[in-house]
């Protein structure tokens, strides 16, 4: 009996020595990643932002500053909802994965078999949308863009707007970032698909995944714990500019918040959505025609941390700035979403991604 007792009390010791090293090593990672996000987000009682460190798949760390609305005083909390920007890249580049994962397309494929009258269509595949690489023209740099800014455009009219503008390059000869690209690859997807882009993300992506605060955006819609989107003048804040947006469409439309995010990037490490095969086309590097390699896969970058591979992209639209990290070494993910395009979270997330992983490395936690 004695010496069960005395197994018991080394036991409970042990297990206060790794909770009390648990803990410490938490706040040791909340204290760092806090000086880090006050020295970027200095305001309190203006917008801000959520951030968010998963390891495993699970929240390791969890932060919100500023306000999800000025006028009303709220405060943002880790389920208010944003607008994601160019994130929503990612959620077109799978659905076309997953349609061509069902035989519906190939990603060799030119857009001539889908849109005819596309011009030199022949030449431009959908893999040259994917990784930005078409030469068509961005339509974000047209200067008849505020004509069509507040309208409701269909994605054949969006497609119409850009396509007979002069081509920056041959297919394949550069890499240049082009939101063309993706709105084009939306067209496609309804075309293949025969649904809405907005019904084919939510029903084969959002239900499927368990993302049910998750939807392609809207100004007019009541959602819950929406954080409104502001811009920052000499004179102090204003309320975001009021865009259409079936303009960005597959480029950039789409809202979301860092737990629906955190399910979106389990999925894609579970293969819920894509088989491996697929999954890799996603995370590959590819080549120009001239063989260079470039660092761009489909719907991410492909980029590193001091040698460490990460799959990164942010995100831009009126009012909102947003930025993901993933480190598949080590299962971290980190995200940044700000109601503010002042308060670009690109670099803090970056920065955050680099102090995880070298606290890992060190052993700190």
């Amino acid at each position: 009996m004695p010496k069960f007792k005395y197994l018991l009390i080394r036991m409970a010791f042990a297990f206060f020595i790794i909770s009390s090293t648990l803990s410490l090593q938490a706040q040791r990672l909340g204290m760092g990643i806090d000086s880090l996000i006050v020295r970027d987000f200095k305001d309190p009682n203006g917008p801000g932002g959520v951030f968010m460190v998963s390891r495993k798949g699970k929240p390791v760390y969890q932060k919100a500053i500023g306000k999800a609305n000025l006028e009303l005083g709220d405060n943002l909390s880790p389920e208010n909802v944003f607008q994601l920007g160019s994130m929503t890249k990612q959620f077109t580049a799978v659905a076309v994965l997953m349609l061509e994962q069902e035989g519906k397309l190939k990603v060799e494929e030119p857009i001539l078999k889908y849109v005819p009258d596309y011009p030199n269509g022949e030449k431009i595949t959908i893999h040259h949308l994917l990784t930005h690489t078409s030469g068509i023209k961005d339509f974000t740099k047209m200067k008849a863009l505020s004509d069509i800014a507040q309208k409701e455009m269909t994605p054949k009219m969006m497609v119409d707007f850009f396509k007979n503008e002069p081509v920056d390059f041959a297919p394949g000869e550069k890499f240049e970032y082009n939101n063309s690209g993706y709105v084009l690859l939306g067209y496609l997807i309804e075309i293949v698909s025969g649904e809405r882009y907005e019904d084919f993300i939510k029903k084969n992506i959002f239900d499927r995944v368990g993302m049910s605060r998750s939807m392609f955006a809207s100004d007019r819609k009541v959602i819950d714990k929406r954080a409104y989107g502001y811009h920052k003048k000499e004179s102090g804040y204003v309320n975001k500019t009021i865009i259409s947006f079936s303009v960005p469409f597959s480029s950039g439309s789409l809202m979301s918040t860092t737990g629906d995010m955190l399910k979106w990037q389990n999925a894609l490490n579970s293969n819920l959505l894509l088989d491996a095969k697929e999954t890799n086309k996603a995370f590959s590097r590819y080549k120009l025609n001239n063989g260079a390699e470039y660092t761009y896969g489909y719907g991410w970058h492909i980029r590193d941390i001091d040698g460490t591979p990460t799959r990164e992209h942010g995100g831009s639209i009126f009012g909102f700035k947003t930025m993901a990290v993933y480190i598949p070494s080590e299962d971290i993910y980190v995200i940044g979403l700000s109601n503010c395009d002042r308060n670009s979270p690109t670099k803090l997330v970056g920065d955050i991604a680099a102090f995880v992983l070298k606290g890992i490395k060190d052993k700190y936690w």
